[in-house]
């Protein structure tokens, strides 16, 4: 068993950032979100092309956090279709079809490059 703990928290660091980003960090968001919109808009496995034509951001303050959330809004009988491509699903007469990871593939590039941005950013 590996056990850690953490004292303290991240306000100097979201402080620097801030300061270092200005206001300009929400608008670093937007421009994320599309990229991540078009990733997973050209990753999503097409039949009719719906699932993929229906994804979307949005950016999502809690508190002092501030993030971007990907959605995918189609949904057919109460299942949302991206979530089924991803993971699987059962037919309707039992037969299990696996799922395929497009998304995190899609999506990683989009965090790897934001990451090395908000990075340049803390060091310059």
């Amino acid at each position: 068993m590996i056990s850690m703990k953490c004292k303290g928290s991240f306000k100097e660091t979201e402080k620097l950032l801030k300061k270092s980003l200005g206001h300009e960090y929400e608008s670093v968001l937007h421009d994320y979100g599309r990229k991540g919109v078009l990733a997973l808009q050209s990753a999503t496995p097409k039949d009719t092309g719906l699932t993929a034509d229906s994804w979307r951001y949005e950016i999502e303050r809690n508190g002092s956090s501030i993030s971007v959330v990907w959605y995918n809004d189609n949904v057919q009988d109460g299942a949302n279709i991206a979530m089924l491509l991803q993971y699987g699903h059962l037919t309707g007469n039992g037969y299990f079809v696996r799922g395929v990871d497009y998304i995190n593939p899609a999506l990683q590039p989009i965090f790897d490059d934001l990451a090395k941005r908000a990075w340049k950013e803390v060091n310059s």
